[in-house]
């Protein structure tokens, strides 16, 4: 049977734009990964890796105008925000060669041999060491900073690890380009070919999770298609770490004190927070507790006028549009749920969609029910809003919640000070730290930094793992640590030799050097 054609597609018009190759069978996924597997010794050498990273970020810059050209017409998330995102992905890449250059990351402890410890301590030293073949799946909503050239990627090629990608379908031909911009990028930094390679289609996705010898495998998308993989993974004769971003509801608080004191400003800010990138971003905040009372009202009223003027614009393709129309239709249903402003389709016709929200009393949600519908990310441009009417109310549906990658709480002046009587800001944050892996105050959780101190993931759904797949600590997914004991100096691998040849930070007997 021939295989399948591979399309690139514009969700504008739900047209096909070009035929960008065939989807991958079982014998394309088995070269690619024995040809990534065949470079993990190459990937050895620090300073290649370093020349990798850089390289790639320069070629993704000179192909800049091509690449987001392509990635609009695939995404239609808009030329300026695509450049944005290519100038955090060649930011990333960057971050990593630094990240590797500063080898902090190995985390090498020496204990020199103490005979008069109990028991008696021998000589170990430990450092951390790649796992091998990683296989990444490409984001929908994120074509370059978590796609190919991605997070996942860029981490696993900075801790060692050659990488064979699954491309999205939403958007093959900028998979493509971005892949072939990387190739180039190994090649100049005399790595082989195989170092990172592409696959298209389904089944070689699964093939992909499959294949003896993938060590570790990266993910972002749907809770239902991550956990599957997941499962394939945990299933293995031999069952590998998954590192899987899978759904986020992102609940936000918006205390009796802040919506007094600023409810237009919160409702403008949810606003543009749950329509940006036309609601398809993982931390859209889904789920919003608004107090009961005229300042709720307000916000409510705030929140109506800026969402009805948004003008209605494409999702990343025809099965989110309809898969998000039935999640919204199922859930307007429900009894006590409201729609101050419906999702509508674009006047002009096309597969654009226009923003909406939903209103829920949070007696609703805490009983058990059809309602815990409202409890699940409905991926694209609404949000609930749940009218609580007490610290309790509010209190008990955070309560019927799962992990989540984001959770915000808007304080007023005294409860972010701290002088508010019963503390009830710093209960709030402890209430909402067990619920996620970031924790904002007065902000929107839309938009994440690149930085050392980052944390992207949270408790299950959010992710399957307690681990980030943005800031430099994503690296540590693709390591393990190793343990030498009474290994002859010259045995040693340089990392852990006594006189520090590649000048590592590193810790020796209980102090930091470095």
């Amino acid at each position: 049977m021939a295989a399948a054609p591979v399309w690139s597609v514009d969700p504008r018009t739900g047209k096909q734009r070009e035929q960008v190759g065939v989807e991958t069978g079982p014998a394309g996924v088995d070269a690619a990964v024995r040809a990534a597997h065949a470079a993990r010794d190459a990937l050895t050498d620090r300073a290649a890796r370093i020349d990798l990273l850089r390289a790639a970020a320069d070629e993704l810059e000179a192909a800049r105008a091509e690449i987001v050209r392509t990635a609009d017409a695939e995404s239609a998330l808009g030329e300026t925000r695509l450049g944005g995102e290519l100038s955090r992905t060649t930011a990333q890449l960057r971050a990593f060669a630094d990240e590797v250059t500063d080898g902090g990351y190995l985390g090498v402890v020496i204990d020199h041999p103490d005979p008069s410890a109990t028991p008696p301590c021998p000589d170990l030293r430990r450092y951390k060491i790649p796992l091998g073949v990683v296989a990444v799946y490409g984001a929908s909503n994120f074509p370059l900073a978590f796609s190919v050239p991605g997070g996942d990627t860029a981490s696993a090629l900075a801790a060692g690890c050659p990488v064979v990608v699954k491309a999205h379908p939403d958007h093959p031909a900028t998979s493509e380009l971005c892949a072939a911009a990387l190739r180039r990028a190994a090649a100049r930094a005399g790595l082989p070919e195989g170092t990172v390679a592409v696959v298209h289609g389904f089944e070689a996705g699964v093939e992909l999770v499959r294949h003896p010898l993938v060590a570790a495998a990266g993910f972002t998308g749907s809770v239902r298609g991550g956990r599957a993989l997941f499962d394939a993974a945990a299933a293995r004769p031999v069952p590998i770490p998954f590192h899987g971003e899978l759904g986020s509801l992102n609940p936000v608080v918006v205390t009796a004190d802040a919506a007094a004191e600023r409810a237009e400003e919160i409702g403008g800010g949810l606003a543009g927070s749950m329509t940006l990138g036309s609601g398809q971003f993982c931390t859209k905040p889904g789920l919003v507790l608004v107090p009961v009372g005229d300042a709720g009202d307000r916000l409510v009223d705030a929140l109506a006028g800026q969402v009805a003027a948004v003008p209605p614009a494409p999702m990343l393709d025809a099965g989110m549009l309809v898969a998000f129309l039935e999640g919204v239709a199922a859930r307007a249903e429900l009894d006590g749920v409201g729609t101050p402003v419906a999702v509508r389709p674009d006047e002009d016709g096309g597969n654009a969609i226009g923003a909406g929200f939903l209103t829920v009393p949070a007696a609703k949600l805490v009983a058990d029910g059809p309602h815990r519908l409202l409890l699940e990310e409905c991926f694209g441009p609404v949000t609930v809003v749940v009218r609580h009417q007490d610290d309790d109310e509010a209190a008990a549906v955070l309560g019927a919640l799962g992990g989540n990658l984001t959770a915000t709480v808007h304080l007023g002046t005294a409860e972010a000070a701290g002088t508010d009587p019963g503390a009830r800001g710093a209960a709030l944050l402890r209430r909402l730290t067990g619920l996620a892996g970031r924790v904002l105050v007065n902000g929107w959780p839309t938009g994440v930094a690149v930085a050392p101190a980052q944390q992207h993931g949270g408790p299950y759904p959010a992710t399957t793992t307690p681990t980030t797949s943005v800031g430099a600590t994503a690296i540590e997914r693709w390591l393990r640590p190793v343990t030498y004991q009474d290994t002859p100096e010259p045995l040693l691998p340089p990392e852990l030799r006594e006189a520090n040849p590649l000048g590592l930070p590193r810790r020796v007997d209980r102090l930091r050097t470095g």
